[in-house]
């Protein structure tokens, strides 16, 4: 596997891999790598002639300083685990070389990034969509893969995507869960043994939710998740929402919808997770 550090180097790399007709495929990560990044990377692998994977803590899209600290950082592991699915080429830049000069743009992604992780993370898209936008434009992918556990990011990517005319397809994967339905993220790492076990309270709450689709009103389904999840030490919601999958829309009734989303965040200790599920209502 080829590891790059310059941002010269993988434009140059990936123009040359280009005007081969090589096709590429890209999977953008901050790190701290699971199950959920390995399934990405085996589509990758197996869809395209080049894989590419980004390791990169993006500092502009943490809104608290101390969760930028505190992130896992575990290349060498990492390192291990991208060659054993066959990823060819690791880009792995430091922030001075992303962040050359100041950034001082601002996106806009509408009534998308006013609910949920925009309302409680102000300023988080705008660092999702500038990291992004930079690493689309070194890497040059044809196709990009992302997780469905950061739905809403995986919405502004899409927005983003089409507002810029990047000539990528984005592709989507279903989250990865550990046995007992937690869903694998890096911030998993940071759980003590005790909170390691609470946090399968998220996957619960919305399987309870789920439960109730089509037989109780929306307002009555996330008193009862509220209610759940009040009774858990060490557990402090902070969202949960029965959304529209598309736009991400809180929904107060259900009328006419073939699929929502039910929506989750919360801290488990000083831990903060997400969590998400697509039901159709259909089959409920």
């Amino acid at each position: 596997m080829e590891v790059i550090e310059q941002v010269s180097k993988i434009r140059e790399r990936m123009q040359a891999l280009r005007c081969s007709g090589k096709r590429i495929g890209f999977v953008p990560t901050m790190g701290a790598l699971h199950e959920g990044h390995l399934q990405l990377l085996r589509a990758s692998v197996q869809e395209n002639d080049v894989t590419v994977c980004s390791i990169f803590v993006n500092p502009t899209q943490f809104n608290n300083p101390d969760d930028y600290k505190l992130y896992p950082r575990t290349m060498e592991q990492d390192t291990e685990l991208l060659k054993s699915v066959g990823c060819d080429i690791l880009f792995a830049p430091v922030a001075e070389e992303v962040y050359a000069q100041q950034s001082l743009l601002q996106f806009s992604f509408g009534a998308l990034e006013g609910v949920m992780e925009g309302e409680h993370r102000p300023g988080h898209f705008n660092g999702v969509a500038t990291i992004v936008s930079k690493l689309f434009h070194f890497v040059q992918p044809h196709r990009a893969y992302f997780g469905q556990k950061d739905l809403q990011q995986v919405a502004i990517v899409k927005q983003l995507v089409q507002a810029l005319s990047f000539d990528l397809e984005i592709v989507r994967y279903p989250t990865m869960r550990e046995e007992d339905g937690l869903a694998m993220s890096s911030r998993n790492k940071r759980l003590g043994a005790e909170q390691r076990q609470t946090a399968t309270a998220l996957y619960k709450a919305l399987q309870l939710a789920k439960g109730q689709l089509g037989q109780k009103p929306v307002y009555s389904i996330k008193a009862t998740v509220e209610a759940y999840l009040a009774g858990m030490q060490q557990v402090n919601l902070e969202y949960f929402e029965v959304a529209n999958p598309d736009t991400l829309q809180p929904l107060t009734e259900l009328g006419g919808e073939q699929e929502v989303a039910l929506c989750i965040a919360a801290f488990v200790g000083p831990v903060r997770l997400i969590d998400n599920i697509l039901v159709n209502l259909n089959e409920v």
